[in-house]
């Protein structure tokens, strides 16, 4: 078993591109590699039999836990039955029709018609196209910009990635393009000003907003795209007041919202959506990752009604919709969709991630808001980071070199807890399967501590 350990890390290394990772260490073997054989509720297990609790839920994703026997029996089924057919003109299958029936039905919001792929990237490269072809369909070529926010994340592609406001993602890669601008990160604890309260800060980020689009122009600004709760820009919940004053500014020059809701659909805020967590009306909205729970790929574009019916009037004038992807409402994946969201509705995980969310929010306060090295935890439902300072009152950072968050994460990792350091600063966060317990959180939070403990020693 152990030489066949080291010959699959042997075949990694040498064979294995691997996304969001130094390459070159990697290969050089000065990297881990850590090769995972198996899961079962919220933990992992590698090949060396070291069991981890998973507090990120893969990539915030696995929200049902590992080795749901139903989802894999609902996969093997469909595809026995039909693995696959495309949904080209007017071909459809039973598992989408019902899945897209469920997702429009629980979205409300004068939701309309679902548009599937497989990626969040890929759902976003297709609202991108929505929101122009919309505007020429309505006559109004010039209308196409697209406002994305620093820190926000919306995929890996091309466009998509311009959209993210992570230099990470655009390093080396001519990113970004336009016609993507960037309007003010709504995170109070570094950019609002001294005496600034909270709902001013988000006022005076809805003014930015509005300013920007005077000065390009609003009748060349198209849509605005964000996250209702920013993922992996840090784990940072909305302001108190933030969306109704950037929806009210959108309103006022007739701009598209997007709500990219990979992270926060289906039960992460404690909301089904975190469009209803924080009253947000959007015109799309980006679905993945819980939608299937990372059982197999699957992703979608949810269109409201007035979005739609400009789609049918431009096919109406211009013959069938020009936008295709192969695997498009796959049968296969959105029967894991439905048995995923099967037991998301049937154990009612969604009031699991408000009620166990809001221990977790109690707990990592109690323990780490009064630490020295510890300047914010954030959070909202089973959602949450701690930010890590060099000088809590005066809010020093720590110098890049240092790598706290990396250090803490690999703390965490020691301890049997997978926590993410997130790539915008010195940010530890956590993400856990929507089917935690309190005593599970507990554990989590004291691992955590642990580690914050031990990085701090050395520090």
């Amino acid at each position: 078993m152990d030489n066949l350990s080291n010959d699959l890390e042997t075949l990694d290394r040498a064979h294995m591109f691997h996304p969001s990772t130094h390459l070159a260490q990697f290969a050089r073997g000065e990297a881990p590699s850590r090769i995972v054989t198996g899961g079962q509720g919220i933990y992992i297990t590698d090949r060396d039999g070291k069991r981890s609790m998973d507090g990120f839920a893969g990539l915030y994703c696995v929200n049902i836990g590992y080795g749901r026997s139903e989802v894999a029996n609902a996969i093997a089924e469909q595809a026995h039955k039909l693995a696959y057919y495309h949904a080209y003109v007017g071909h459809s299958n039973e598992p989408v029709i019902k899945l897209s029936e469920r997702i429009v039905r629980k979205a409300g919001m004068g939701m309309s018609r679902v548009y599937y792929g497989l990626s969040g990237s890929d759902a976003n490269e297709t609202n991108i196209k929505l929101v122009w072809y919309y505007n020429n369909i309505l006559g109004r070529p010039e209308k196409k910009k697209i406002i994305s926010r620093q820190r926000g994340y919306h995929g890996s592609g091309v466009m998509t990635g311009s959209l993210t406001g992570l230099a990470a993602f655009h390093n080396a890669f001519d990113l970004p393009k336009p016609p993507v601008l960037h309007t003010s990160c709504p995170h109070a604890y570094w950019n609002a000003h001294e005496g600034e309260s909270e709902a001013e800060f988000a006022q005076r980020c809805a003014d930015e907003l509005e300013a920007l689009i005077l000065a390009e122009g609003p009748d060349t600004v198209a849509a605005f795209i964000g996250e209702p709760a920013m993922g992996t820009g840090g784990l940072i919940p909305a302001p108190q007041g933030y969306w109704p004053a950037v929806q009210q500014v959108l309103a006022k020059y007739d701009i598209l919202l997007i709500a990219d809701e990979v992270v926060t659909a289906f039960g992460r805020t404690g909301q089904y959506f975190g469009s209803h967590t924080y009253d947000i009306k959007p015109d799309l909205i980006t679905i993945a990752k819980g939608l299937t729970s990372a059982y197999l790929p699957l992703s979608g574009v949810i269109v409201g009604e007035k979005m739609w019916k400009v789609l049918e009037q431009g096919t109406d004038e211009m013959g069938p919709i020009g936008h295709g992807w192969t695997y498009s409402a796959h049968p296969v994946c959105a029967a894991a969709a439905n048995a995923n969201l099967d037991i998301v509705d049937g154990e009612d995980l969604t009031g699991n991630a408000r009620n166990v969310g809001a221990y977790l929010q109690k707990r990592l306060h109690e323990n780490f808001a009064d630490h020295s090295m510890v300047g914010e935890v954030r959070g909202v439902g089973l959602m949450a980071a701690l930010e890590f300072v060099a000088d809590k009152g005066k809010k020093t950072r720590f110098e890049p070199s240092q790598t706290v968050g990396a250090k803490v994460s690999a703390a965490c990792l020691e301890e049997g807890l997978i926590a993410r350091a997130m790539p915008h600063g010195d940010i530890l966060g956590f993400a856990p399967p929507l089917i935690i317990s309190n005593e599970e959180v507990d554990q989590l939070v004291a691992m955590a501590k642990r580690a914050v403990d031990k990085v701090y020693g050395q520090l």
